[in-house]
């Protein structure tokens, strides 16, 4: 195996663990060390679950009045030197796994992601979030005229030195009173901004070149940021069974734009990467944008 395809074997392990850790407990701690019981509430914001190491809480957002669709968060709360994952965890790890199927009144619940960071975990260079962080949620009632009840079990992973699954439950009746709401807009503001390739704007994907011979080449993104902020970039492959490297800055393009590199790897046994479609993420200061790209 190559070494992505052997960190992502690993992360595959921790996900079984998570698998585990999400089976039905008796009352009292968890096997992965979260309060098994679940946090419900009515007002702003649903009860904490967790521990002193992490937490998970359902928050309201402002009501959307006369449509069908209202707006949530769901918090991780993180103590000094642990974090958690975005929804591509980079060399190890793996993304949070949010279940709505316990709602009532919900025909869809959509999960958006706001722009991570990358950190080093032990085992390589991963992407998620330290301290806290907030995923905005789209609920859409099927009856708008009746109020929703969102019912969130999510199953994650928190790192310090070692990767340790655990898992919340929360509740929240929906619209909410907007104590919290200011969060939840935060939070969204960070979502990154869909973008095209080449398009104009302080933060942008410029271009996208593809060097060398398949079925490895190396990829060279070159992106623009504002002054006074250092970009970062990273890339997904078409589906979770792709373990793209973090791409790393290799210097400057003549136009003052910053260069990322990463080679082709990590692809999925038997899959020609000629002609697939990867998500480019660049993050530069408060910004964010995400781009598609075509490897050809």
């Amino acid at each position: 195996m190559n070494e992505p395809t052997l960190r992502r074997f690993a992360s595959l392990l921790l996900l079984a663990a998570l698998a585990v850790a999400a089976a039905p407990a008796a009352a009292g701690p968890s096997a992965s060390g979260s309060a098994s019981a679940s946090g419900s509430a009515s007002g702003s914001a649903s009860a904490w679950t967790g521990d002193a190491r992490s937490a998970v809480r359902l928050v309201g957002g402002t009501p959307g009045p006369g449509t069908p669709f209202l707006s949530a968060g769901i918090e991780i709360r993180l103590a000094p030197g642990w974090k958690t994952y975005w929804r591509y965890p980079g060399d190890s790890g793996v993304p949070p796994r949010f279940d709505f199927s316990g709602s009532t009144n919900v025909r869809a619940a959509t999960v958006r992601w706001p722009a991570p960071k990358r950190f080093e975990d032990g085992g390589g260079m991963a992407i998620g979030y330290s301290d806290r962080v907030v995923f905005p949620v789209t609920v859409e009632r099927a009856d708008p005229s009746r109020p929703a009840t969102l019912a969130v079990a999510l199953d994650y992973a928190i790192c310090e030195r070692l990767c340790v699954p655990v898992s919340g439950r929360a509740t929240l009746t929906l619209p909410a009173e907007a104590a919290e709401a200011a969060a939840v807009e935060a939070a969204t503001a960070r979502v990154p901004v869909p973008a095209a390739v080449g398009a104009a704007g302080a933060l942008a994907v410029r271009s996208v070149r593809v060097d060398g011979a398949w079925p490895k080449p190396r990829v060279v993104v070159a992106v623009a940021a504002p002054s006074g902020t250092t970009p970062d970039l990273f890339a997904e492959g078409p589906g979770e069974d792709w373990a793209l490297p973090l791409p790393e800055p290799i210097g400057e393009g003549p136009d003052g734009t910053r260069l990322f590199g990463f080679t082709v790897d990590g692809v999925p046994p038997g899959v020609d990467p000629r002609g697939a479609t990867v998500t480019l993420t660049a993050v530069a200061g408060e910004a964010a944008v995400e781009v598609r790209a075509t490897l050809d």
